[in-house]
């Protein structure tokens, strides 16, 4: 999580502004899994909460202070820890949730402590939503586009992180031997947006907020194009389509 809290840290409140919330589809999904009606549920990487919401009662877990305060006005209980190190005690939860963070975690030392808080039987469910969200074509090629480029500068400009390939997630779990049973399946959400957030949502990953405050314009990146795009596409607010691919793991 070294890495994500130093990238997100400071930007929470823009973060919890145009990110997406999950679908409540997700926790009849989950719950159904786990077999069990009211789950006891941990939320790593919490964030400012946005996934941790799902479960009223849940306890989120996420490093960066700023995060945790929004979570927390949230009424949510966020603990300070890590999903490398959580600090909670042994077969606590029934659910172990990570939400657009599994691709910050260390398997080799994650992987462990999330079976450890686990109870037999229990379900590690680690989602994330496809970028972009389907809104419009032009708007789609010209976010790829940009999100290619701005990786390539992530390079030239030493600041791309140690992360995982979400792709490989599912492979990664399995070959950790600690599950025994591991899919993927995927669910579909809408919500609302207009041009202004479309961009945001592309000036809220992990590699533009690292370049911006290397100094790299927005000119640079290529988020003034694609502003100019979306200005044009959506010039009023319209419905996105996401989709969340959700791996299960069950201990």
């Amino acid at each position: 999580m070294t890495d994500a809290t130093t990238r997100f840290g400071g930007f929470a409140d823009e973060y919890d502004r145009v990110r997406p919330k999950p679908p409540a589809v997700l926790t009849e999904l989950i719950t159904q899994w786990a077999g069990v009606r009211d789950p006891d549920v941990v939320d790593l990487g919490a964030g400012t909460g946005l996934a941790t919401a799902l479960w009223p009662a849940a306890i989120g877990v996420e490093p960066d202070p700023g995060m945790r305060a929004i979570a927390t006005a949230r009424g949510l209980r966020v603990v300070d820890g890590t999903a490398e190190a959580t600090t909670l005690p042994d077969n606590c939860a029934d659910v172990v949730t990570a939400s657009q963070a599994l691709h910050w975690f260390d398997p080799v030392r994650a992987f462990p402590e999330v079976a450890r808080i686990l109870r037999p039987g229990g379900v590690f469910a680690a989602f994330d939503c496809d970028w972009p969200p389907a809104v419009d074509p032009e708007c789609d090629a010209t976010y790829r586009s940009v999100e290619a480029h701005y990786r390539v500068l992530e390079v030239e400009h030493g600041v791309r992180p140690a992360y995982a390939v979400k792709a490989d997630h599912v492979s990664r779990l399995r070959d950790s031997g600690l599950f025994r049973h591991v899919t993927e399946v995927a669910v579909h959400a809408q919500d609302t947006g207009d041009a202004a957030r479309f961009v945001d949502v592309l000036r809220s990953q992990g590699g533009v907020v690292a370049l911006l405050e290397h100094g790299i314009t927005e000119d640079e990146i290529g988020l003034t194009r694609l502003r100019e795009v979306a200005q044009r596409r959506i010039p009023a607010p319209r419905t996105w389509w996401w989709t969340y691919r959700v791996r299960l793991a069950v201990a």
